[in-house]
C-alpha cells in the first residue's frame, strides 16, 4: 500500500488556525479573569482560587462600591470635560496645520513637517520635567486645561492624515472662492474643513478613546480628588500593602464598557477613515 501524503495546505491552514487560537485565548483569557473575579465578594475571593466562578453573578455589590466610594459618576463627568474641550481643540488645530501645509508653499514648510517628526522620535517621559514645570507656572496645574493642552497637540499620524485629503481636494475650489471674495479662513470654514469630515470623524474616535484610557497625565496633572477621571478612580481601591481585587476588577468593566460599545459601532469609520486617506 502507498504511503498517504498529508496535504500541504492542510498544514498550513491547521499551524494558522492554531496560532490564531492560540493567540485568542491570550486576548480573552485577562477579561475573562475580570469578569469571574468582579461578582466574588470579599470573603469568597480570599476564600477561593483566581480561576474559580464565583457563585452567583447577580451579586453587584462590587459595582456599587465602585460608583459610590469610588465616585464614578463624577469622573465619568470629568473625563467628558476633558474629552470634549480637548478634541475639538484638537481637531481645529489640526485641520488649520494641515490646510496651511498642504495648501501653501513657504520657506520653513520643509522644516516645520520635519519638526513633527522629529517630535515622534523623542520620548515623551524625558520632556515630562520641563512639561510639569511650564504647567505649573502657566497656573493650570490641578485644573481640566492641563490635560486639555496637552491633549491639543497635532501628532504626526494625525498631520499626514489630513494632509492626504487636502491633496485630493482640487486647488481650483480655492481659486473659484478667492475670485468670488471669499478670504483665506473663509475657505477653510466653508469648504476645507467640511471636506475633511471622514478623517475627522476617524481622528475624533480615536482620540477620545486615547484619552478615555489614560492614566498618565490626569495622575499627574489632575491630581486633586475631585478632579478624578475614570482611571485614576480605580487606584482608591490599591494601596501599598494590598488591593481590592474584586472591586478593581468591577471598576474596570464599568470603565470598558463605553470603550467596548463605542469601538464595536464605530469601527467601520476608524478603518474606513484611515483606508480612504492611504489611498488618497
Amino acid at each position: 500500500m502507498g504511503r498517504k501524503f498529508i496535504p500541504s495546505n492542510f498544514i498550513v491552514n491547521f499551524v494558522k488556525y492554531a496560532i490564531l487560537s492560540i493567540a485568542t485565548i491570550f486576548v480573552l483569557f485577562p477579561p475573562f479573569i475580570i469578569v469571574i473575579n468582579a461578582f466574588k465578594s470579599n470573603e469568597e475571593y480570599a476564600k477561593s482560587g483566581l480561576f474559580d466562578l464565583p457563585h452567583s453573578f447577580m451579586n453587584w455589590d462590587n459595582f456599587l462600591v465602585v460608583l459610590q466610594v469610588g465616585r464614578m459618576g463624577q469622573a465619568f463627568v470629568n473625563i467628558g470635560i476633558v474629552i470634549v474641550m480637548a478634541v475639538v481643540c484638537n481637531v481645529m488645530l489640526g485641520t488649520m496645520m494641515a490646510y496651511a501645509l498642504g495648501r501653501y508653499e513657504f520657506r520653513l514648510k520643509k522644516m516645520v513637517i520635519g519638526l513633527y517628526a522629529v517630535a515622534v522620535l523623542i520620548p515623551s517621559i524625558t520632556t515630562q520635567v520641563a512639561t510639569f514645570s511650564i504647567i505649573k507656572h502657566l497656573g493650570l496645574f490641578n485644573t481640566y486645561y492641563a490635560p486639555v493642552l496637552l491633549y491639543s497637540g497635532t501628532d504626526l499620524v494625525q498631520l499626514f492624515l489630513y494632509l492626504q485629503f487636502i491633496r485630493n481636494i482640487p486647488y481650483e475650489i480655492d481659486e473659484s472662492a478667492m475670485l468670488a471674495g471669499a478670504s483665506l479662513f473663509r475657505i477653510y470654514r466653508a469648504i476645507i474643513f467640511p471636506l475633511l469630515a471622514p478623517a475627522t470623524a476617524t481622528l475624533v474616535i480615536l482620540k477620545t478613546i486615547g484619552i478615555y484610557n489614560d492614566m498618565y497625565t490626569p495622575y499627574l496633572y489632575m491630581p486633586a480628588q475631585h478632579l478624578g477621571v475614570v482611571s485614576t478612580t480605580l487606584m482608591k481601591f490599591s494601596g501599598t500593602h494590598s488591593a481590592e481585587w474584586n472591586s478593581i476588577s468591577a471598576g474596570i468593566l464599568i470603565v470598558l464598557i463605553p470603550t467596548v460599545v463605542l469601538y464595536l459601532f464605530l469601527q467601520k469609520y476608524i478603518f474606513a477613515g484611515i483606508m480612504n486617506g492611504s489611498i488618497k
